[in-house]
């Protein structure tokens, strides 16, 4: 039959004889609840209906099993593995660049590009990029360009890190606001 397998998760599921212990809380082919049996006893369950014994949780005290075949347990194990591998996010950090002399219809479109990002969940970078003599200009002058554009985004975020100057300009970092 079966041995005790390694799963993906690298725990392993014993399987029928591999159950180490005594007494066993057996969950039937359809649900239903056995209660604790002596492990002889759920083994010769599990083979009267011609399926396997497989221990679910190794932890509990007794340890819980439930009666089923076990190509079925791994078809679920992996299902279910793989919404949950579709159900998680991953958050990039997108990068939007504006200079001092981007037109307004540029910067139109660039906030409506972020705007999109934001909506996919995505944290964004925005950086007021000054080079030559744009560097010296005023710092209030310049932080204030960068919130202006910061105000034509259409969607609501909130702001993850406050406006700092970095060697090549000014830069924020903004997010979905949660009620997003």
């Amino acid at each position: 039959m079966y041995t005790a397998v390694k799963d993906e998760r690298r725990e392993e599921v014993r399987i029928n004889e591999f159950i180490r212990a005594k007494e066993v809380r057996v969950i039937g082919p359809n649900g239903e609840n056995f209660g604790i049996l002596p492990i002889k006893e759920a083994l010769a369950k599990a083979r009267g209906y011609g399926l396997d014994l497989i221990e679910i949780t190794a932890k509990a005290n007794p340890p819980v099993t439930r009666i089923m075949d076990y190509g079925k347990f791994q078809y679920e194990r992996k299902k279910k593995a793989r919404e949950v591998r579709r159900s998680a996010r991953t958050v990039e950090t997108k990068i939007a660049q504006v200079k001092i002399g981007t037109s307004e219809h540029d910067r139109r479109l660039k906030a409506q590009r972020i705007a999109e990002w934001l909506e996919e969940g995505h944290r964004v970078k925005v950086d007021l990029f000054l080079f030559g003599r744009y560097k010296y200009m005023d710092e209030n002058f310049l932080k204030e360009r960068l919130q202006q554009f910061l105000a034509m985004i259409p969607v609501s975020y909130k702001i993850a890190d406050e406006i700092k100057k970095g060697p090549k300009g000014y830069t924020v970092t903004i997010e979905p606001a949660k009620g997003s």
